[in-house]
């Protein structure tokens, strides 16, 4: 996942240090891997309370106070350069940033559907598509075939089954935005300068689901308390943990990286059984694991 880190100035001229070069000189006292985990952990959590807004918030208002506080905290400290942008550039950064969008309300839908380990494990066969489409190895085609297993696990069979059709519809189509959001990432490193591509990305996103999130929401947006709710999802779920993965990847091999972004879905089942009380049944854990299993395979291939 595309990562971005608060290194623009805010004191210019002032002889401080930047925050920055604060936030940097504190990431490097702790090992790579545990920012990796630190930022899994955050964007869990960040989910967590997400779905507990549920209650008094539709998902499309909450995605939209999400996205509204992550591009503008991005927007304070990297602004985007659009200067010079050439038309294809500008689709790009649209493109970017509509997927974006899609993927952050296809994913609430199916949070406030499903649990949250269930809802990430099917969200994250987007990433391991990508990450076996890439490698063209004849093994990939067992972790094809564990991940299947472990959707097939996950799926409502017989009337008395508890998981939602149209929330897994929704975590598929949030894991097939997570895939454009891959290769459109890595096409906007190219053409924006630094991490403004993510940042113009997030500014696009607000503007595309502000309509459905401020009808949906309605007055109910201007509530002081979930303002301030919504603006420490947005923080944990895509500020603090954006900038640590750029931290990590700057110190260790993205095999490595890819690896233990791998355990997402069991932490994300671990944060819904703690702060949301979601016990998972045996079956569905062992689906989770089928679609760890099947990423882990396939990054630990993808380093050859």
């Amino acid at each position: 996942m595309t990562a971005f880190a608060l290194d623009e100035p805010l004191d210019r001229g002032s002889g401080l240090p930047r925050p920055g070069r604060l936030l940097r000189a504190a990431s490097d006292s702790i090992p790579p891997s545990s920012l990796v985990l630190l930022g899994i952990v955050s964007v869990q959590i960040g989910a967590g309370f997400a779905k507990e807004l549920f209650a008094v918030l539709p998902p499309s208002a909450v995605v939209f106070l999400r996205i509204a506080a992550g591009a503008l905290v991005m927007g304070a400290f990297i602004r985007p350069r659009l200067k010079g942008l050439a038309w294809r550039d500008w689709a790009v950064g649209i493109g970017f940033g509509v997927t974006l969008a899609v993927m952050n309300l296809s994913f609430y839908e199916a949070l406030s559907r499903l649990p949250m380990g269930i809802a990430v494990a099917i969200e994250f066969l987007g990433p391991l598509g990508v990450a076996v489409a890439a490698s063209r190895r004849r093994i990939d085609l067992l972790w094809v075939g564990l991940a299947g297993a472990g959707v097939v696990l996950l799926a409502p069979w017989g009337e008395s089954a508890s998981v939602s059709w149209v929330g897994i519809a929704f975590a598929m189509v949030a894991g097939a935005c997570w895939a454009g959001y891959i290769l459109l990432s890595a096409a906007a490193g190219q053409r924006f300068p630094g991490t403004t591509g993510l940042s113009f990305a997030m500014i696009v996103s607000a503007l595309v689901i502000a309509p459905v999130g401020v009808t949906t929401g309605g007055a109910d947006l201007l509530q002081p308390e979930l303002l301030l709710i919504g603006l420490g999802v947005g923080l944990l779920s895509s500020v603090i943990p954006y900038s640590l993965e750029l931290q990590a990847l700057r110190r260790m091999p993205k095999h490595v990286f890819g690896i233990l972004m791998s355990l997402e879905p069991a932490v994300a089942a671990m944060i819904g059984l703690l702060l949301l009380g979601e016990i998972l049944h045996v079956q569905q854990w062992a689906a989770i694991l089928c679609v760890v299993a099947a990423s882990l395979g396939s990054t630990k291939k993808a380093k050859k």
